[in-house]
């Protein structure tokens, strides 16, 4: 008789190569909050010492600079809330699929915004190598050119770590088990091939 165990549903799969699919859903949505954390504990810094800055520096390249960290971590401030909210209130008990497609798309947001990070930064030199040619504004433009360059390759380091970190936890825990699936011969679900192969070993042992 053919042992062969089939998977009708992925959401009943229980197990990602001894760490659970709870135990790696409550992992990355932990990330997550740490992330935001981290996020937010870098907007609120810079509001405090550039707001300081802003209010008490005279008129020149440092406070255009001060100015537009401001700005920018308040949208970094606005983000990192919600953020972590979100993280905290997600929920862990999600299928194999449901687990993929949501691993998948952290990954995916992530990885994205390090490519626009690195566009923000390119506007910070833009900025730069414009005030050289606005005498009118140099100031202005050297000052939000330098913020952008900071905000920008901070969050380049940020989410390019995030990538990593989310990109690592799954290559350790739940892409093993994708790579030990595969399609039943009838098509109906799907099939353990390390159950498959341990059988055609006790087969040739017999």
């Amino acid at each position: 008789m053919k042992r062969t165990l089939f998977v009708l549903f992925l959401s009943i799969v229980p197990f990602c190569k001894g760490q659970n699919l709870l135990e790696f859903n409550v992992q990355r949505n932990r990330t997550d909050q740490h992330l935001m954390v981290g996020l937010g504990t870098w907007a609120s810094t810079n509001m405090v010492v550039s707001g300081i800055g802003w209010a008490t520096v005279p008129d020149g390249e440092a406070r255009y600079f001060h100015q537009m960290n401001v700005m920018w971590n308040t949208v970094n401030l606005g983000l990192a809330i919600p953020g972590y909210i979100k993280a905290r209130k997600a929920g862990a008990a999600l299928g194999f699929a449901e687990t993929v497609q949501t691993q998948h798309k952290t990954e995916k947001i992530f990885l994205l915004n390090t490519g626009l990070d690195i566009g923000y930064m390119a506007g910070g030199w833009v900025l730069r190598a414009e005030a050289k040619s606005n005498p009118s504004k140099q100031d202005q433009f050297r000052g939000f050119g330098n913020s952008l360059l900071l905000q920008g390759g901070f969050l380049f380091a940020f989410d390019l770590t995030a990538y990593l970190i989310h990109q690592r936890h799954a290559k350790k825990s739940l892409y093993p088990l994708m790579n030990s699936l595969q399609l039943s011969s009838n098509g109906l679900g799907l099939k353990w091939v390390i159950e498959e192969r341990a059988e055609k070993r006790m087969g040739e042992m017999d």
